[in-house]
């Protein structure tokens, strides 16, 4: 357990901020929420999961009929963590609640990528904890299928607090998959997650989030990022689905020297979605790279698109791209690329664009047997292609099913 005078800091900086109103972006009134949830009874047989459930779960690339191409599982109802398994003894996989009970050292980890007081969301979670994951490989580990992570909404008006602690030893190797999501009801809804990410000397993180809420779901994730010597980061995001109000904007602080950081994002608005996301990525490690990538589109929604790359250490290098297409209706795409670099003897450089398909790629699609919809769904396509470089087959293969199923929708 945390000593009484860190839990009494922790409280007191929570409390202090929880008056705070939003960085940027909507703001959101927590009192309209629940904050309790019922226990849910553990799941030992994940057959036994509803069916609703599972439908939605899939569609975050989560398996539970078949987790065989897997190598562990957590799952999360409401605030309760209602089934985990790991298939690898060097992988560890269990419930922050527990892991923080199992193991005194990790007070060390917790708050410390993200901070306590950053706004009145953070500061919710540690006054109202509800649960989390924790996920770590051991030195020199190398997972053989990604682990997988859900985190799901079911009692209607809940406002879901999840703090999840992700370590990668070191010399060690982790690919996760995490699929969002709640159900498909019309009822309102909140998330709240805190995650925190240390990859330790010469270790590597693959991170796929996938994200299926709802029309009425509002989502507040805050993430951090810490990477040491020779370490590698690896994030994608994906959201195809509608979403009231998302803001999320995770922070790599590469701390050691030659880390490598990728952000790439694939992001479409319909109707009424409202979404203000994006990276940032401080390289303060000599010999650093990142690069961050987005591809955005509306079909009626908002959307902010941010990137900011800081370099404060010689011989880094990072490059930022963000381009949207507004396919139609009357939605907005608003680009805010930022670089700031501190010293002689960096690479930062940033490209942004925002527009609509050009009719002249249509039809000449057009001239060559396709219909204006095959043309479009083709240009489409294309545009929401980001090669990932450094993923196992599956996690590739997950992200493609994402947005080809969502498709139709789109169009």
């Amino acid at each position: 357990m945390r000593d009484v005078n860190t839990e009494k800091v922790l409280k007191e900086k929570a409390r202090t901020a929880a008056n705070k109103q939003a960085r940027f972006g909507e703001d959101i009134n927590l009192d309209k929420y629940e904050h309790v949830a019922e226990a849910l009874p553990y799941k030992e047989d994940l057959a036994t999961i509803p069916a609703e459930a599972k439908a939605q779960m899939l569609q975050t690339g989560v398996t539970v009929d078949d987790a065989s191409k897997r190598s562990g599982t957590i799952i999360q109802m409401d605030h309760s963590v209602i089934h985990s398994v790991t298939k690898q003894s060097d992988i560890e996989i269990m419930s922050t609640i527990k892991a923080l009970e199992k193991y005194d050292w990790l007070h060390d980890y917790y708050w410390k990528a993200v901070s306590v007081d950053a706004d009145k969301y953070t500061a919710h979670v540690e006054l109202n904890p509800g649960n989390g994951y924790f996920i770590r490989a051991l030195p020199g580990s190398k997972t053989t299928f990604p682990v997988q992570a859900c985190l799901y909404i079911g009692k209607k008006n809940l406002a879901q607090s999840v703090h999840n602690i992700i370590i990668a030893e070191e010399g060690s190797e982790l690919h996760i998959i995490t699929g969002c999501t709640a159900s498909p009801s019309e009822e309102d809804a909140m998330h709240l997650g805190i995650s925190e990410f240390y990859i330790k000397k010469g270790a590597k993180i693959s991170f796929t989030m996938i994200h299926n809420w709802s029309p009425h779901v509002a989502v507040r994730p805050r993430t951090g990022v810490v990477i040491e010597d020779n370490g590698v980061y690896l994030s994608n995001y994906v959201i195809m689905k509608p979403v009231k109000s998302l803001q999320t904007n995770p922070i790599a602080r590469c701390v050691g020297k030659n880390t490598v950081s990728r952000f790439n994002s694939v992001v479409v608005a319909p109707p009424g979605s409202s979404l203000d996301l994006g990276s940032q990525v401080i390289l303060d490690g000599a010999g650093s790279r990142t690069e961050i990538i987005s591809r955005t589109i509306t079909t009626g929604g908002n959307i902010i698109a941010r990137g900011y790359i800081e370099g404060n250490a010689i011989d880094v290098k990072g490059h930022l791209e963000c381009r949207g297409l507004i396919l139609k209706g009357e939605g907005s795409i608003h680009a805010i690329p930022e670089l700031r670099g501190n010293l002689a003897g960096i690479d930062l450089s940033h490209e942004a664009a925002v527009g609509k398909i050009a009719e002249e790629e249509v039809e000449y699609l057009m001239m060559r047997g396709l219909t204006r919809d095959e043309a479009t769904a083709t240009i489409v396509r294309g545009f929401l292609r980001v090669d990932i470089e450094g993923l196992p087959p599956e996690l590739s293969q997950q992200i493609r099913d994402t947005i080809e199923s969502a498709e139709k929708d789109m169009m």
